[in-house]
């Protein structure tokens, strides 16, 4: 029987791709799972919030964005640890709270999926705006703020015309692969001037999927 790969090896390899399961770790180590899970608390490594878990990453290797997030493919980490704590700080760390479609835009990960396990959670307080659901912290002050900030956004906030959604609708419909900028981009093209943040409201509206993972405009300015 070969000998167990040397930890410094295992370390290296686990660097170099970046994330790897405990199950490939066992197989690369020689040795049980248990043995690897301590090994990963020793390394102080991070687990996905996404994929149920199941990936690892040392704390060295992501670049976490301004929101204490990082993705390798369709695998997400974050600085904040599972997505249960993850979702409670980015929602308490957001101005004006945060829909549906803005979590899973900023999670990558389809709100119908893990929403309804928050429907009740205690740290959070869940309202429907504008027909749409919106989680607020459930800090008194805080959610205070939070909400008011976002009846202002829902007030100022520019939604197309009716020909500009049905131009959206079409454009989204034949280039599904589209992101908002490659629509708005086509869209000009047709004469139809929308910009990103007007098909983002419209998108989040309607809770439809939001292709750009990365778009920050003022939830305040409704541009």
């Amino acid at each position: 029987m070969a000998a167990p790969t040397t930890l410094p090896k295992v370390l290296a390899r686990f660097r170099a791709r970046k994330v790897m399961t405990v199950a490939e770790l066992a197989l690369q180590m020689r040795c049980s799972p248990r043995t690897v899970h301590r090994r990963l608390q020793d390394w102080q490594a991070i687990h996905s919030y996404n994929k149920n878990g199941r990936y690892y990453v040392l704390p060295s290797v992501p670049t976490f964005d301004s929101d204490g997030l990082w993705r390798y493919r369709d695998i997400g980490f974050s600085r904040y640890g599972n997505l249960t704590e993850t979702l409670i700080a980015l929602v308490r760390n957001s101005q004006a709270g945060l829909s549906a479609a803005e979590l899973g835009q900023l999670l990558g990960m389809e709100p119908r999926s893990f929403l309804w396990f928050f429907r009740n959670h205690p740290a959070l307080r869940r309202e429907r705006h504008h027909r749409r659901f919106v989680y607020f912290t459930a800090e008194s002050a805080l959610y205070r703020r939070q909400r008011d900030r976002r009846m202002i956004m829902d007030a100022r906030a520019r939604r197309p015309s009716a020909s500009e959604v049905i131009a959206i609708l079409v454009e989204t419909i034949k280039h599904p692969e589209f992101s908002i900028e490659q629509l708005c981009r086509n869209l000009k093209k047709q004469g139809v001037a929308v910009t990103e943040q007007v098909v983002v409201n419209l998108f989040a509206y309607h809770g439809l999927d939001i292709k750009k993972r990365h778009i920050r405009a003022d939830p305040l300015s409704g541009r």
